[in-house]
């Protein structure tokens, strides 16, 4: 296995990512685009939000909209639990929150183990997916957050986010 330590920093040959799980895959992102993990808080329910939103939370006066990972990529809701975290990403402009079930770890892995997506890997969208890298016996999915929201959910999120300013 080709994971290395993540103190050792991100680099044309290897890839630093936030490792979490939503229901029973392992995904990641890049550790760039993460401005923040937080355990789960209050939500603020806004009426007429797009689908998947579940409420806006307050980050030191910023307001910030929080779309469940499991509903976007059409997994059965769970109860959230001590285990269950907000993670604040950066996605086209916008800041948003992802509920995920836990976040397991920051982790560097080589940019020559991540594979294309193969057809039929996970029950999600695959345009939601960059690619596949294989740590041990899991399999390690890397989201595209570019692509993981519509232009229509990220405009009304725009808006929200301006709306709350």
């Amino acid at each position: 296995m080709q994971q290395q330590s993540a103190q050792s920093g991100q680099t044309a040959d290897r890839l630093q990512l936030v490792s979490f799980t939503v229901g029973e895959e392992l995904f990641a992102v890049d550790i760039l685009s993460v401005q923040e993990i937080n355990r789960m808080m209050a939500l603020t329910k806004v009426p007429q939000s797009p689908d998947g939103i579940e409420g806006v939370i307050n980050l030191r006066g910023r307001i910030i909209p929080v779309l469940d990972l499991r509903v976007q990529f059409g997994i059965t809701p769970s109860e959230l639990n001590e285990h269950s975290r907000i993670i604040v990403v950066e996605v086209q402009g916008n800041t948003i929150g992802f509920i995920v079930d836990s976040v397991q770890q920051v982790i560097l892995i080589e940019r020559n183990i991540i594979e294309p997506t193969p057809q039929m890997t996970t029950s999600i969208d695959s345009s939601y997916v960059d690619g596949v890298a294989k740590l041990g016996d899991d399999l390690l999915i890397l989201l595209n957050l570019d692509n993981l929201l519509s232009p229509e959910a990220l405009s009304k999120l725009s808006g929200m986010n301006k709306a709350a300013a």
